[in-house]
């Protein structure tokens, strides 16, 4: 209650209970969201395999940070006239089963920045790629651990956008309960492809870059 906080790479303050609301927070939190760039991410998708008409959207159930993400997830989907397909999961002891319950009932993969799914992407791709199944990734250690491609934020810089705001408040400039939660501008985010996996999948990703 004394010692003003600053947070970064948290998806959702006001989802999380840690402010009133991201735009005026109202306590003694404030700073940066890794929020997912959603619309350009499904865009991706949608450019590197044009003949995709499924999504699987995979995401951990246990994760308020997941559920907001979900929803425009599903807003994104439904305007570029893609199906959604949910597949959840409780825990990381259950990613395997549940990535192989998704073969063979969509075209594609999608996950955002869950942390359960991100820390558990090496078993995702796994599955995933065994069983041909392409998966859009949220983050770029994501694409790292298998995945096939992304538009991924910059977590460096991010974490310096964090600072930028600390330094406000250490010099006396701002408060954190009228400093709105700050993004990582979609416009500055960077195309990432694992051209490994696009091997094994047979997918061209120029077509991206």
């Amino acid at each position: 209650t004394e010692i003003p906080i600053v947070g970064t790479a948290i998806t959702d303050y006001a989802a999380s209970g840690l402010v009133d609301d991201n735009a005026a927070p109202g306590g003694n939190v404030t700073g940066s969201s890794d929020l997912t760039p959603i619309e350009a991410q499904i865009g991706l998708l949608k450019k590197v395999l044009p003949e995709a008409k499924t999504v699987g959207v995979l995401y951990c159930s246990a994760e308020s940070n997941s559920e907001i993400q979900l929803q425009m997830t599903k807003e994104v989907c439904k305007n570029e006239g893609l199906e959604v397909v949910e597949f959840s999961v409780a825990s990381s002891n259950e990613i395997q089963s549940v990535v192989e319950s998704a073969v063979g009932k969509v075209d594609a993969l999608y996950s955002f920045t869950d942390n359960t799914i991100a820390a558990g992407m090496n078993t995702v791709a796994m599955v995933a790629n065994e069983n041909n199944l392409p998966v859009i990734c949220g983050e770029e250690g994501m694409v790292e651990a298998g995945g096939l491609c992304t538009y991924s934020i910059d977590y460096y810089e991010l974490g310096y956008l964090a600072g930028q705001m600390a330094v406000k408040i250490l010099k006396g400039e701002a408060e954190p309960a009228t400093m709105p939660i700050e993004y990582y501008p979609s416009d500055k985010c960077e195309f990432v492809g694992n051209d490994e996996t696009a091997g094994i999948l047979g997918i061209d990703l120029s077509v991206a870059e």
